[in-house]
């Protein structure tokens, strides 16, 4: 009886080692054949984390064992960086000289909508095409994604000699993130009839980019069909939370000991990794990630002295006859240099911002009574120019929100004497590419811009001169919506305030008159655009953003584009399509309108009643001689104020709202046509 246990005991065991299934219950097989099975993974439920780690491990004879996704064979399961590679079949197009197929494969579909935990790695993966008259297209299940490469040659290359796929004879694309389907179709542009008598195949597959090896392959012939490719895929613990969201719920939770959980970056769900310092199977809860000893692997860790192991890290301490010599040198001497080097750094600052002030005039500004701020100031009130006080950011820098005390009147820094207020502000902080900004006209057009106070400009209420590029600290505007700028009202339609003529009307008066203050103080805006009208709480206008010099008649221009953006609600870049020619420019299409009277096919709003049709028609001629070709027969703004129709009457305060999907009003709509199509 002894004797007959021990057989089956043997037999068992050389099961096992073949790649068969456990069947003791309590034990879990961690290999299938030369594939290691590493938790979360099992072949049994009680040995895999859920159900959707079950994998299924086949032995043939001879074969060892085949571990399986499905009806995928695995090649290998990784829980370093949660991957597993799986063998797919590579596509192939093969034809007769004469251009008839001879030996084609279906269409490739790869599909884990039945597998949540995985994803198509889009960093390890890549399409890849071989031959010389061939083109794959990918499509994902919905058909939202289209992509693919097309690879041609008209004389035979030599792979072996190529280090990329360039397009001739091997061509790859990329495959979009977060995939779970991927239809994958071959095909041929003339069946390889010009190159048949050395390339009559074509051959595509997905793959692991890190494994392709170009100068191991050739153009495909019909002896070399039948491979099959390493496809990667992306796993997540928990594929449909977040590693915030898991932590909620600890018995659940997938990460062990020492671990980091990090968010998917193609979706939704997290992954765990050992911590700098650890090694071991990061989803393993009872055992975690180990302590790596690094004194017992001084090749991979030097330690030229004393190796002490620390949980994630080790120490080395130096020794010999001057250890401590040595010790309080190495502590000295850093120090001594880092209060050399921070002394040197304080005292070339400090003489830098001597020689800014200097060259930005900075005698002449204070002579002015001119507001000015130190660099520290505004440093602090915009907490070091932190991300979260960023309001913007172009081509001339940045803008940032802060809080400073200004001064009613005076000059230099803030004298705490004299009458302060401590109020919000914008800080602009240009770039130093901005160097034309130095000249001396703009240097007199800041200190006209600072003494200029208009309710329909942006008060300019000091300057950094310890700076390169001068720091300005203007007034902020305060909104309580994220509609902040005419641009925002107009692009996309999402407020009910430019529905109505009469707001319309208001806007294009209040920025009128600013930009008439403006020139007749000779400052030229030189950057006018929907994007630099801010809309305050009231809906009343402030032009932001001027001080670069150009021309008036260019401010003029710019103005003229905004009147006819108001009226279309179509940006002043945009394109329209023309049935006989190639599509034109929106202005242009404005300016026709107007001139052959069919301007209201193109406005796009509503209007009350017949006098508010024709100052829409005054307003829009007005536009047209503004954005007139000629600087010559361009009107001034105070021409354009004389001429704009006057603001009616409301003793009604307006309310700062914001609609989405509103109700049209009971107001007669202006003849149109259907909207046109932008290009």
């Amino acid at each position: 009886m002894k004797v007959v246990q021990q057989l089956l005991l043997v037999a068992v065991a050389w099961w096992l080692r073949q790649g068969g299934a456990t069947i003791v219950a309590g034990h879990c097989a961690h290999r299938c054949g030369r594939v290691p099975i590493p938790y979360p993974f099992g072949l049994e439920r009680h040995c895999a984390r859920s159900e959707e780690f079950l994998l299924n491990c086949t032995t043939t004879d001879g074969s060892g064992g085949q571990l399986w996704l499905g009806n995928t064979p695995i090649r290998k399961i990784s829980f370093g960086d949660s991957t597993m590679v799986v063998s797919i079949p590579e596509l192939h197009d093969c034809y007769n000289k004469t251009g008839w197929s001879v030996n084609r494969s279906d269409n490739l579909y790869i599909d884990l909508s039945s597998y949540p935990p995985y994803r198509l790695s889009s960093t390890r993966n890549n399409l890849t095409v071989l031959g010389c008259d061939t083109y794959v297209l990918m499509t994902d299940r919905d058909r939202f994604f289209r992509s693919g490469c097309i690879s041609y040659c008209s004389e035979y290359v030599d792979l072996a000699k190529e280090t990329t796929c360039s397009g001739l004879g091997c061509c790859q694309a990329s495959i979009p993130k977060g995939l779970k389907m991927l239809r994958i179709r071959i095909s041929s542009v003339d069946g390889h009839v010009s190159v048949s008598q050395f390339n009559p195949c074509g051959v595509a597959f997905v793959g692991d980019k890190m494994s392709f090896n170009l100068s191991s392959r050739r153009l495909p012939t019909l002896n070399d069909l039948g491979k099959r490719a390493d496809l990667v895929l992306d796993w997540m613990i928990g594929w449909d939370v977040t590693c915030a969201q898991a932590r909620l719920n600890q018995s659940s939770y997938g990460c062990g000991n020492n671990t980091d959980c990090d968010d998917f970056t193609d979706g939704q769900g997290y992954r765990c990794f050992c911590k700098a310092g650890y090694e071991g199977n990061p989803y393993n809860r009872s055992r975690g990630c180990k302590d790596i000893n690094e004194c017992e692997d001084p090749q991979k860790y030097p330690c030229r002295g004393k190796c002490e192991n620390l949980p994630g890290s080790y120490r080395c301490d130096c020794y010999g006859d001057n250890r401590r010599d040595i010790a309080l040198a190495m502590i000295l001497v850093p120090v001594v240099c880092i209060y050399a080097g921070a002394l040197a750094s304080v005292t070339w600052n400090w003489r830098i911002r001597k020689i800014n002030f200097k060259r930005n005039r900075g005698k002449f500004f204070k002579s002015q009574g001119v507001q000015i701020f130190t660099e520290a100031e505004l440093a602090k009130a915009t907490n070091n120019y932190d991300e979260s006080k960023k309001l913007g950011e172009g081509s001339f820098g940045s803008v940032y929100k802060g809080r400073v005390a200004v001064g009613k009147s005076g000059s230099g820094s803030v004298n705490r004497r004299r009458t302060t207020m401590d109020i919000e502000v914008v800080v602009k902080k240009p770039k130093d590419v901005h160097k034309p900004l130095m000249k001396k006209e703009f240097q007199d057009e800041l200190l006209t811009v600072m003494q200029t106070n208009h309710k329909n400009m942006v008060k300019l209420y000091g300057i950094c001169l310890e700076t390169r590029i001068p720091l300005l600290v203007y007034e902020y505007i305060l909104n309580d919506t994220h509609l902040n700028t005419l641009f925002k009202h107009i692009h996309p339609e999402v407020s009910t305030f430019l529905r109505s003529w009469k707001n319309q009307l208001k806007i294009a008066t209040e920025a009128t008159l600013a930009l008439k203050e403006m020139h007749s103080s000779e400052i030229i805006h030189g950057n006018i655009k929907s994007m630099n009208i801010l809309i305050d709480q009231n809906y009343s206008v402030k032009i932001s953003d001027f001080g670069t010099s150009l021309t008036i008649k260019s401010d003029v221009y710019n103005f003229g584009a905004i009147l006819m953006e108001l009226l279309t609600g179509k940006k002043p870049t945009s394109f329209v399509d023309n049935k006989s020619e190639e599509p034109i420019s929106i202005i242009a299409h404005f300016i026709s309108s107007v001139n052959d009277g069919t301007l209201f096919d193109v406005i796009n709003f509503k209007a009350a009643s017949e006098d508010e049709i024709k100052e829409v028609e005054v307003v829009a001629k007005i536009a047209v001689k503004c954005l007139d070709q000629s600087n010559r027969k361009r009107p001034t703004m105070s021409e354009v104020a004389q001429q704009l129709p006057p603001i009616p009457v409301d003793n009604a305060e307006p309310k700062f709202e914001e609609a989405r999907n509103c109700p049209e009003p009971n107001s007669k709509r202006l003849e149109s046509v259907p909207q046109l199509r932008l290009q």
